[in-house]
C-alpha cells in the first residue's frame, strides 16, 4: 500500500498536542453530545440517540499522525459523520450559513473541519475498533476518524459539535491547517508540508517519550 508523502507504516499510538499527552477522561455513565453554534435550536444527545443501528457501518481506513507516522488498514465501526449532520439538520437547524465544523473532546481538545471534509463519505463517528468497544486511549466512548486528514483532525472522546460560519484553529492554533489534507501535505497553515517532516521527526522521539508515561 502507498503511503502519503513523508509517512511512515507503524503501529497505532496515542498522539497529540503535549498537553493533552496525559489525560484520560472517564467517560461519563451517559455519554451525551451537544450540539451548538449556527443551528437554531442547539440541543443535547444521548449517543444512542446518534448511533442507531440502521446507520452503523463497518470500514477500513488508515490513521495519519501530522508527526509523520500512520497505521494503515485499522478496522473502525460507527455511523457516517453525513448521516448524522443529515439527521441533526432536521432536529436543530443546522443554518445554511455554516461552513465548518468544530468537534471538542472531553479533555478539552477541539478542532475544526472544513464542513465538505466533515460530510467526505468515508468520515465516521466511530465507537469500535478493531472489533471491539473503543479503548479509552484510543478515544472513548466516540471518537472522529476523518481518513483523508491527519490525525489532529481526527478528535477523541467526541462531546460536542459546533457548527460556525468561519474558521476555529483550535487547540493546535498556529500548528493547524484549515483542511488538513494528508495527500497534499497540509501539515500546518505555515511552512511547507516537507519542512515540517522535518522538524516533527526531530521532535518525535520526546514526543513518544512524554506520551508513554517514560
Amino acid at each position: 500500500m502507498e503511503l502519503p508523502p513523508g509517512q511512515v507504516a507503524t503501529t497505532p499510538r496515542r498522539f497529540g498536542l503535549p498537553q493533552f499527552a496525559r489525560p484520560r477522561p472517564a467517560p461519563p455513565a451517559r455519554p451525551v453530545v451537544t450540539v451548538s453554534g449556527a443551528v437554531r435550536r442547539p440541543t443535547q444527545l444521548a449517543l444512542d440517540e446518534l448511533l442507531t443501528d440502521e446507520l452503523r457501518r463497518r470500514q477500513r481506513s488508515d490513521l495519519h499522525c501530522v508527526t509523520t507516522w500512520s497505521a494503515l488498514g485499522l478496522r473502525w465501526e460507527g455511523v457516517p459523520f453525513h448521516a448524522v449532520h443529515n439527521a441533526l439538520s432536521e432536529h436543530v437547524g443546522i443554518s445554511t450559513r455554516a461552513r465548518w465544523v468544530s468537534v471538542t473532546g472531553l479533555d478539552g481538545y477541539r478542532a475544526c473541519l472544513r464542513l465538505d471534509d466533515a460530510l467526505a463519505e468515508d468520515v465516521l463517528l466511530a465507537d469500535r475498533l478493531d472489533g471491539a468497544a473503543l479503548p479509552l486511549e484510543h478515544g472513548a466512548p466516540l471518537r472522529l476518524v476523518a481518513p483523508a486528514q491527519y490525525g489532529y483532525k481526527s478528535v477523541k472522546h467526541v462531546c460536542a459539535l459546533d457548527y460556525r460560519r468561519d474558521y476555529d484553529p483550535g487547540s493546535a492554533r498556529w500548528a493547524a491547517h484549515p483542511r488538513g489534507r494528508v495527500r497534499h501535505e497540509e501539515r500546518s497553515r505555515y511552512l511547507p508540508g516537507p519542512l515540517w517532516r522535518v522538524i516533527w521527526r526531530a521532535a518525535l522521539p520526546a514526543v513518544r517519550r512524554r506520551y508513554d508515561g517514560e
